[in-house]
């Protein structure tokens, strides 16, 4: 079973207003609700792959049980744990310019982290645990040091899609798949990348930190794969960028549902940046049907250049 873990989710409330003005009446078109949160978009993206997964983290009030119920509509089964707080709205405004209001998330106590713990603990050897999105600085890193401990005890692959003091805290646990944008890779470092051969050179550092398979989110400039035994960079498909958002969660899911199924991380490298193209080609998490179009299009480089400079 592929579990996801969301700990701060929301429900993204997204309005489209021609021309917005800020102290004024702004009359929107267009209104959609969606449930927020990395780890949620890798359930959602997982699912329209034929992928079954199950849904954690944590819920609370009217929007909690919205998500819920967004969710099983979609066929991702959830097992939230319950908080007495309502779980948060984030508004983004989409005009001339884009506006977000994001709101916080809930303050989680030792009751809370403990039922969490007790869930990875339930885990079983070859299922996969997807720690995705913000982690509160409330929590202490050593708290998520030990579900990466718990999953290596039980032979449960650990994957994490975070940025962040939690991040670089966790990039010498045991992990299967970490997947940073080339700023978060950066971030990591204390650099600022800015070509293909240095985001290579740091996805090696973590490699050599004990991470099996790193992929790298490079934008325009495609991605890359770093292994203890492949280097691999990818261009991706050509097409009209419409929305990125989720496009890194949706690779996350491609190159997940691919290697639960084939165990080759080429075919998975290539099949998640199909997804993460199809997503970002549309509005809405990209489908199946999307990817398999893509597929084909994406071309896949092994990486020669060993030696480079700072």
């Amino acid at each position: 079973m592929i579990y996801t873990c969301t700990l701060t989710p929301s429900i993204d409330y997204t309005v489209y207003v021609p021309e917005f003005e800020s102290g004024k009446l702004n009359r929107s078109e267009e209104v959609y609700y969606y449930p927020g949160g990395k780890g949620i978009n890798v359930s959602r993206v997982l699912k329209r792959l034929g992928v079954t997964n199950q849904a954690l983290g944590y819920a609370g009030g009217f929007t909690g049980q919205y998500i819920e119920q967004f969710l099983k509509k979609e066929g991702v089964d959830t097992d939230f744990i319950e908080t007495e707080e309502i779980t948060r709205i984030n508004v983004k405004i989409k005009s001339a310019e884009e506006t977000e209001l994001n709101g916080p998330g809930p303050e989680l106590n030792q009751v809370q982290l403990e039922a969490l713990t007790r869930k990875v603990q339930a885990m079983n050897e070859g299922d996969w645990f997807v720690l995705a999105g913000s982690l509160p600085g409330s929590i202490e890193a050593e708290y998520f040091q030990e579900l990466a401990n718990i999953c290596q005890e039980n032979k449960v692959r650990f994957v994490l899609d975070t940025s962040g003091p939690a991040l670089e805290s966790l990039t010498a646990a045991p992990v299967f798949l970490i997947k940073p944008n080339q700023q978060e890779l950066g971030e990591l470092f204390g650099v600022e990348i800015s070509n293909i051969p240095e985001a290579f050179q740091y996805a090696r550092k973590l490699v050599e930190r004990g991470t099996e398979h790193v992929v790298v989110s490079m934008g325009g400039d495609g991605a890359l794969l770093v292994t203890k035994d492949l280097e691999m960079s990818a261009k991706a498909p050509r097409g009209t960028v419409v929305n990125t958002v989720g496009s890194g969660d949706s690779l996350v899911s491609g190159f997940i549902a691919s290697f639960s199924a084939d165990q080759d991380p080429i075919k998975a490298f290539r099949y998640g940046v199909a997804s993460g193209s199809a997503t970002a080609f549309q509005s809405d998490l990209c489908r199946k049907e999307d990817v398999d179009k893509l597929l084909d299009q994406v071309e896949l480089y092994p990486y020669e250049e060993k030696d480079v400079t700072t």
